[in-house]
This record gives structure tokens, C-alpha cells and sequence, in this order.
């Protein structure tokens, strides 16, 4: 699954973001980051598993116990139940080709 759909949107406040079917990055050189688009498109896979809504409706939920949790933003965003999936991920340049059907449910805790 190859999601060429990758838009530079310079105002972005963060580095990259999927929104499928796209990848949205702050820069133009961000489309060449292996790391950063293998992690989005993590994502977008789990926004496919999910039919796309109710991804964001568990993510937003997820970060929102997080915060609560964790009390500071970066906390809560990293334990992220997707993001843990992602960033555990993101360096293994075959994992979408051998990922299991929403093996987010079974990624671990960071830190």
C-alpha cells in the first residue's frame, strides 16, 4: 500500500501529518524523510483499519485520557495509543509490509 499523496503546507505547526489519504509536511525536504513518511504512513494504515473517523475519534479520546494522566502535552501525544505503534516503528523500513491487521492494540507503553 504506497500513498504517493504527499502536500507541503508550509503553515503546519508540526513536522508531518497523515490525514487520509494524505501526507501533509511542513517543508519540502520532509518528503524525503524515510523515517518521518514510513511514520505517517503507519498512520494511515490505522486510519484505513478504522474507516478513517473513528481513527481521530480514538485518537482524540486517547489524548485526551493521556493528558489527563500525564498532565503535559508531550507526555500525553507520546502514549498516544497509534503514536506508540508509529514511533516504536518507524525505523524498520519493511514493518508495513509485514504488519499485523491493527497491531496498534498491541503496541507497548513508552517509557
Amino acid at each position: 500500500m504506497k500513498y504517493p499523496f504527499i502536500i507541503v503546507i508550509p503553515a503546519l505547526k508540526v513536522n508531518a501529518m497523515a490525514l487520509f489519504p494524505f501526507i501533509l509536511v511542513k517543508e519540502a525536504a520532509l518528503k524525503h524523510d524515510e523515517v518521518l513518511i514510513r511514520h505517517e504512513r503507519i498512520h494511515l494504515r490505522q486510519e484505513a483499519e478504522l474507516l478513517v473517523i473513528p481513527f481521530y475519534v480514538l485518537y482524540i479520546m486517547s489524548y485526551l485520557l493521556n493528558r489527563i494522566r500525564f498532565k503535559e502535552h508531550d507526555q500525553a501525544y507520546r502514549h498516544i495509543i497509534f503514536e506508540r505503534e508509529a514511533y516504536a516503528n518507524e525505523a524498520i523500513p519493511d514493518y508495513l509490509q509485514k504488519r499485523k491487521f491493527w497491531a496498534w492494540i498491541r503496541s507497548k507503553s513508552i517509557g
